[in-house]
């Protein structure tokens, strides 16, 4: 699948992989010579994301998993070691959002953002250390003993009314992410985190997908464009690598600027 393999014999796990960012995310370790994939429903899509990875020449198998639960996140870690030996690269990508008014949030919508898109980490990452610690070092495949890259959001900083349960999730995925890098490091496993910016999936086509939707959201973002999954994926290809080595407990806010605070542009 290219010229270029920074990811030759790797074996990634990526959760939410069948769509959006998760698919591009697949399809861009595939190219750098990487393997697996993930997903929680939608199995056609997920089989379709492991036939486009073979038609070009990669290696890929779909898991079904959903990563809020223990049970079925061991099983999904069972079915990637027994399929590829190992795992050397997770990338938490799975999330969800459950939008609500906060006086008119339920809580079980509060529950849900939070087991999957905090604890689905936990319990992922957990897994993953795991794996890494019982592989055990092989200097020829990687510098690293393990690499674990979370895709966050621009809202781990920037509040978001509406999506008070997301935003928490993102706020407490940030702390977790550095308190884990922190006490890895010495053990070669690194901890990073991508926080995407507006990218144009489906998920939010209503916004983008329309001339008066663009426009305001285009004042959001000092760069003048909204985002691609590529421009996701081509990050997380650079921190799964040995070209990123020497980084940990880090996050790549890929966002045009969005993090900029663009209201400030003028008269602030």
């Amino acid at each position: 699948m290219g010229s270029i393999k920074l990811l030759e014999s790797q074996r990634a796990l990526v959760t939410g992989a069948s769509s959006g960012i998760g698919k591009s995310i697949a399809l861009g370790l595939a190219r750098a010579g990487a393997k697996v994939v993930n997903y929680r429903a939608g199995g056609e899509k997920a089989a379709l994301v492991v036939n486009e990875i073979k038609d070009a020449g990669g290696e890929a198998i779909a898991i079904r998993a959903d990563v809020s639960s223990e049970n079925e996140v061991q099983e999904m870690f069972r079915q990637a070691v027994e399929a590829w030996g190992s795992i050397d690269i997770l990338v938490n990508n799975a999330g969800v959002q459950k939008d609500a008014p906060f006086h008119e949030m339920t809580l079980e919508q509060w529950d849900t953002a939070l087991a999957v898109d905090l604890t689905g980490h936990f319990l992922c990452s957990r897994e993953a250390v795991r794996e890494f610690k019982r592989r055990g070092m092989v200097p020829e495949i990687s510098r690293a003993l393990g690499k674990i890259i979370a895709i966050s959001s621009v809202h781990d900083t920037i509040p978001w009314a509406g999506h008070v349960n997301y935003a928490a999730a993102k706020g407490g995925l940030k702390m977790f992410m550095k308190s884990i890098a922190q006490e890895l490091a010495p053990e070669r496993i690194r901890v990073n985190a991508v926080a995407p910016g507006a990218i144009k999936t489906d998920i939010n086509k209503s916004v983008w997908g329309s001339p008066e939707g663009m426009q305001g959201l285009l004042k959001l973002v000092p760069a003048g464009r909204i985002g691609e999954v590529e421009d996701i994926a081509k990050a997380v290809v650079w921190l799964a690598s040995d070209e990123a080595d020497y980084m940990t407990g880090e996050i790549l806010y890929i966002d045009g600027g969005m993090m900029l605070y663009p209201s400030f542009r003028t008269g602030g």
